[in-house]
């Protein structure tokens, strides 16, 4: 579906049930809302005003896609200022000049799965403010990889050479979630780009990520995001989804307060709506369990409360 003659202004903007795509003023409100789940900005770079719409990408709300549109070839004379967009506003995806917006491409776009979630998750969290040292960053990385096949705390342990209280430690001295929080976390966010793609049934999924049937997977994932697998079926990409296991952990003390104020804006807008979190409340779920339906280990659980 093609609608550039709908558009004249540099940015745009999806939203579900994505019917339309939809123009955006580059001084429009930037307040977060419930509807952020699922919203993605467009941006073409080789109309309008460049600064303002800039200004407009880099404060989007937490948790929104950005897609870049290339200008023509022929009108790239200086490279200085795409380079800049794509440091400072993080885009979840750059597409070459295409004269027209096409819905359909779009919105394929949002369903990518990440060639390597790894590298595009800590971009993306060290872009929303998460500032670790370069060892710990490599940990967390690695643990993101290892949740393709690892479905245990243990397991991920033994292929990072290290005991799971020298793991869990590292992690809880950094203020940061405590590993298996990243690890079924990181499974859900693979679980939920496979239900975004749309053929695959809910229950082929639940059973390769190892549990009983679709509503354990269901409760897990309500348990670390307060979401449902119909939630992000219906909202696609997943930056927004990250934001909604972010704010989990901000109201249970999994994020260290002395790395809160780094992440800004907030990531409060998005979640305390749609993921209905109450501020200030210390344990939103606190029966997070192993996949072998065990309870966490007493020197994590310990961690996790510490943290």
């Amino acid at each position: 579906m093609a609608v550039s003659r709908e558009l004249h202004t540099p940015l745009a903007q999806l939203r579900p049930p994505y019917e339309r795509i939809l123009p955006v003023a580059p001084d429009a409100p930037v307040e977060p809302t419930a509807e952020t789940a699922g919203q993605a900005l467009v941006w073409r770079l080789g109309v309008g005003d460049w600064k303002a719409a800039h200004e407009f990408a880099r404060q989007r709300a937490p948790g929104t896609s950005l897609i870049l549109i290339l200008p023509p070839a022929v009108d790239l004379h200086d490279a200085d200022f795409l380079l800049r967009a794509v440091e400072s506003c993080r885009p979840q995806s750059i597409l070459p000049h295409h004269p027209e917006l096409d819905l359909d491409e779009l919105l394929s776009v949002l369903r990518r799965t990440p060639a390597d979630l790894g590298i595009e998750m800590m971009d993306y969290l060290l872009w929303r403010g998460l500032r670790i040292d370069g060892e710990t960053r490599q940990l967390v990385r690695r643990t993101i990889e290892l949740s393709s096949h690892i479905r245990t705390v243990s397991g991920l342990s033994r292929a990072m050479y290290l005991s799971r209280r020298a793991l869990g430690r590292r992690f809880m001295t950094r203020g940061i979630p405590v590993p298996s929080h990243w690890l079924h976390f990181t499974r859900l966010l693979r679980a939920s780009l496979r239900l975004q793609a749309g053929d695959e049934s809910l229950m082929t999924i639940a059973y390769d990520l190892g549990y009983s049937d679709g509503f354990a997977f269901s409760n897990q994932m309500r348990r670390l995001t307060g979401l449902r697998p119909t939630d992000v079926r219906r909202a696609l990409g997943w930056e927004w989804i990250v934001e909604a296991w972010l704010t989990r952990e901000f109201a249970s003390g999994g994020i260290s307060s002395r790395l809160q104020h780094r992440f800004t804006p907030s990531p409060r807008s998005l979640t305390e709506v749609a993921v209905g979190v109450e501020p200030g409340r210390t344990d939103p779920y606190p029966d997070v369990e192993t996949d072998a339906g065990l309870p966490l280990h007493p020197s994590e659980s310990a961690m996790s409360a510490n943290s």
